[in-house]
């Protein structure tokens, strides 16, 4: 980079740790704080690394569409590959393209459509264990329903035997996220440490799942019309290679689609639930609506359509708190951006926190106000001002079975039940991967007829 370049406004530091660990201690509240106080582009280092933060819509398409294969993902996800492997959410290149397009068709919408009856019947069976005035952590509960429901929707397999190990594997993983993201962890994760064998002991057991759903339909050789039967017997015709995937590649799909594919929308829910609890006004709006779309039955995939409140509360949750809180992408060349040069190899951050919650875009930011989602409102806006599934390329393949999943379980336990917060329990974020509650989400459950 020449002399004469200068880097954006950002926080300067005689220790560049410091950065580092001040974003590893509060993520959200720091990228708050540097976007009010520098603008909307921000650059920092995290030890020895450059980071550019940015914060607005056209820099979103700029990095996520319009440049977006001058970028590979950051070290975030690099470093779950020793979860995921190298599944959708983690794979690059042609490799990438080729694994979306088998697995595209089980996300079609014909498809998805079929999906519905199952997400009710078991958002019905999982709620129905509840009882009246019963305190429970909710987060751990939409844990259970959402892993069912991809169990068995994508890869017919049932999986509520399985799923305290699973909540607690995946708990075990993300706390341990952190230490992953350290400096030279590469390294400490070959030291016999007592974090080290947490992960890998947690990641064993997920392992030994997944292998068991993979080798259960290899042997029965059934092909059942779902997304693991895809991804066995799928002959990419339009890549350079014919050959089936081997278990080790069904593998890391399955494991990113079984965890991504609940993980994202339990948080979703579990939000939702919280936010409904706090704004009287719009938790009865809320009601009101199913009872008049629903009467005493379930909801079906027709209905989707009619809940149209239901999807603005759900928009509106994931607006103020975002499944998948933050992106980043390394620079793979040096590139241009507002004047200023970005060197190869740098790290640039998007927030949907923190874009969401921008008051140039959203009035009023910290109000959960669902009307945002109308018509008129949700068109005055720039288009990237909210992702929270990202965009281009590698937008989420699962939004719209997520979008389905959200309104249709939303409408299957809210029938029955209203929820209320435990007092005292207290509401604080985890942002690693996702964004979870960090002492999760302690509510009574009142039923409603």
């Amino acid at each position: 980079m020449s002399s004469a370049q200068k880097f954006p406004p950002g926080p300067k530091s005689f220790f560049p740790v410091k950065n580092f660990f001040t974003f590893r201690r509060d993520a959200t509240s720091y990228l708050q704080h540097l976007a009010q106080k520098y603008g909307d582009v921000v650059y920092f280092k995290m030890g020895p690394q450059h980071v550019f933060f940015l914060n607005h819509p056209d820099l979103v398409k700029d990095v996520l569409i319009t440049r977006n294969d001058n970028f590979i993902k950051g070290r975030a996800l690099q470093r779950a590959k020793r979860l995921l492997g190298e599944g959708l959410l983690t794979s690059e290149g042609e490799f990438h393209r080729r694994q979306k397009r088998l697995a595209l068709p089980a996300f079609h919408r014909q498809r998805i459509a079929a999906y519905a009856e199952v997400m009710t019947e078991y958002g019905e069976r999982i709620s129905s264990d509840w009882r009246d005035g019963e305190a429970m952590d909710i987060s751990v509960e939409m844990m259970r329903l959402t892993l069912a429901v991809v169990g068995k929707t994508l890869f017919d397999a049932d999986v509520e035997r399985d799923a305290q190990d699973v909540g607690e594997s995946l708990s075990a993983i993300m706390n341990l996220f952190d230490a992953m993201l350290l400096p030279f962890s590469e390294y400490l994760e070959k030291l016999p440490l007592p974090q080290t064998r947490r992960f890998e002991k947690a990641k064993e057991k997920l392992d030994a799942i997944i292998y068991k759903i993979i080798d259960e339909r290899r042997r029965s050789g059934i092909d059942r019309g779902d997304l693991l039967s895809m991804l066995l017997l799928a002959q990419d015709e339009e890549g350079a290679r014919s050959e089936q995937m081997t278990d080790e590649q069904v593998r890391d799909e399955v494991m990113t689609l079984f965890l991504a594919g609940h993980e994202t929308t339990a948080n979703a829910l579990t939000w939702t639930w919280y936010l409904l609890s706090q704004n009287t006004e719009v938790e009865q709006r809320f009601h009101a609506e199913i009872d008049e779309v629903l009467g005493d039955r379930l909801p079906s995939v027709d209905d989707v359509p009619k809940l149209k409140y239901a999807e603005m509360v759900l928009a509106e949750s994931m607006r103020l708190y975002p499944p998948a809180w933050a992106i980043g992408r390394l620079a793979v060349k040096d590139f241009q951006l507002d004047g200023y040069t970005v060197p190869a190899g740098s790290l640039v951050l998007l927030s949907q926190f923190v874009m969401h919650r921008d008051p140039r875009f959203f009035p009023d930011p910290a109000r959960f106000r669902p009307e945002r989602w109308t018509t008129d409102e949700r068109e005055s806006r720039p288009q990237y001002s909210y992702f929270p599934f990202g965009a281009g390329s590698r937008r989420c393949i699962g939004e719209s079975f997520a979008w389905m999943e959200g309104v249709l379980l939303l409408a299957t336990v809210a029938r029955k039940w209203r929820m209320s917060l435990v007092p005292n329990h207290r509401i604080e974020l985890q942002p690693v991967i996702t964004l979870r509650p960090k002492h999760g989400m302690r509510m009574v459950v009142e039923r409603r007829r």
